[in-house]
């Protein structure tokens, strides 16, 4: 169990541990690491239902909470994920997507709870921060234009 004084506490519906049990069977270094449930009936859950789940994505701590409908995950937070290669962002970025979730632009995407994840290929960071502002912007606005970043196409923007 992740001992941390600091976690990340992500608010569900009621399928925290659902969505641990993706992540840590998507990411490396991903674990889901406790689950606690209800000692009593209270309103709107019974005694025995899952309340937190403590779980670790790619090495941060969070904690699932079970809150119920009224709070909803949006573009505020997000993971972002920085990715070696195509085959890395295909596979990080396909396994949200055909999870339930939906594609949004710019390497962002939504899983099937409303969590953002930012697939990010470490080859877009450095062309859009490329040192030939030209480049740099060649390769931005490529970027733009996608939903999932090809890294092709990134690096062929930034070549002109």
């Amino acid at each position: 169990m992740n001992q941390s004084k600091n976690k990340v506490c992500l608010w569900y519906n009621h399928d925290a541990e659902q969505a641990a049990r993706f992540y840590a069977e998507t990411f490396p270094n991903s674990t889901v690491d406790a689950v606690h449930t209800a000692p009593d009936d209270y309103p709107s859950r019974k005694k025995g239902d899952v309340i937190t789940v403590e779980f670790t994505v790619m090495g941060i701590p969070c904690i699932g909470l079970n809150g119920g409908p009224s709070v909803n995950h949006n573009e505020a937070f997000s993971f972002q994920v920085s990715t070696d290669n195509q085959e890395e962002t295909d596979r990080y970025w396909n396994a949200i997507v055909s999870n339930g979730g939906q594609e949004i632009q710019c390497g962002w995407c939504k899983d099937r709870w409303g969590l953002c994840w930012q697939i990010t290929p470490i080859a877009l960071i450095k062309a859009i921060t490329h040192s030939d502002p030209a480049a740099a912007k060649r390769a931005f606005n490529a970027m733009m234009e996608m939903k999932k970043i090809d890294i092709a196409k990134i690096e062929a923007a930034l070549r002109g």
